[in-house]
């Protein structure tokens, strides 16, 4: 989706291993040096996990949710091949496969995010995985951002107690006339909600409506949330309920 400028990487995850007709199994782990990329053409986790070929499939547990990424940009709009340090990596993908969902107090609650939903998530979320020569991540389904519905951000669908905004225009001139350049132009913390989520759930698992809605204006902390570009260049901003100051009217 070329209309989103993302970027990932590496934390934490968990998943059951299995191959055809194996029981789940944990993965072995061995210290870093022992692993090459490519050593193994089956199932490769980074942080030093391996796991023997034999697997094929990836179960994620509980509330995690497995991922097959972008593939990183090769290449500048211009057409100049980038090295591999310099190239952004993804932070969109496909879902591939959901747990079965968590307990919180005396409900059950499953994974809110259908398979093959196109997806946005935290950068520094997840767990990186090689499954079949392809990249994917494992991560908790509150590490989603929102859903993408279309190629546009502008159209995302904002999860848990998220919400998507517009961000004001920088202004551009002092109030003397004199044109801003970008590097000093003011990083604005004003915009407009153009999406909210459905809300963040509480000690019983019932979702807590935001108190926010479509149309606010609203003031929000300046070094918050994941910023994206539409396809027409508008800047947007997704963000949690408690980084948002205050609402302006």
């Amino acid at each position: 989706m070329a209309s989103v400028q993302l970027c990932g990487a590496a934390a934490v995850g968990a998943a059951g291993f299995a191959g055809k007709g194996a029981a789940a199994v944990e993965p072995r782990r061995v210290p870093a040096p022992a692993v090459r990329r490519g050593a193994l053409r089956g199932l490769v986790a980074r942080a030093a996990t391996v796991v023997a070929p034999k697997y094929t499939t990836v179960k994620p547990l509980a509330d995690r949710v497995l991922l097959k990424t972008k593939t990183a940009e090769q290449k500048t709009t211009g057409g100049i091949l980038l090295p591999s340090t310099a190239q952004s990596k993804p932070q969109s993908g496909e879902v591939v496969a959901v747990g079965e969902g968590r307990t919180i107090g005396d409900s059950k609650v499953e994974v809110g995010i259908k398979v093959g939903a196109q997806v946005v998530y935290s950068k520094y979320a997840g767990m990186e995985v090689e499954l079949n020569d392809s990249n994917h991540l494992i991560l908790k389904e509150d590490d989603i951002i929102g859903i993408l519905e279309t190629e546009d951000v502008k159209d995302m669908k904002p999860l848990s107690d998220r919400v998507l905004i517009e961000v004001a225009v920088a202004e551009d001139k002092t109030a003397g006339g004199l044109l801003l350049t970008n590097s000093v132009q003011e990083k604005p913390s004003v915009g407009t909600v153009v999406a909210v989520g459905p809300g963040h759930l509480d000690e019983e698992g019932k979702r807590i409506p935001l108190p926010v809605s479509t149309g606010s204006s609203v003031l929000y902390s300046k070094y918050a949330g994941a910023e994206f570009k539409g396809v027409d260049g508008t800047n947007y901003i997704v963000l949690r309920v408690p980084d948002l100051m205050a609402i302006l009217s």
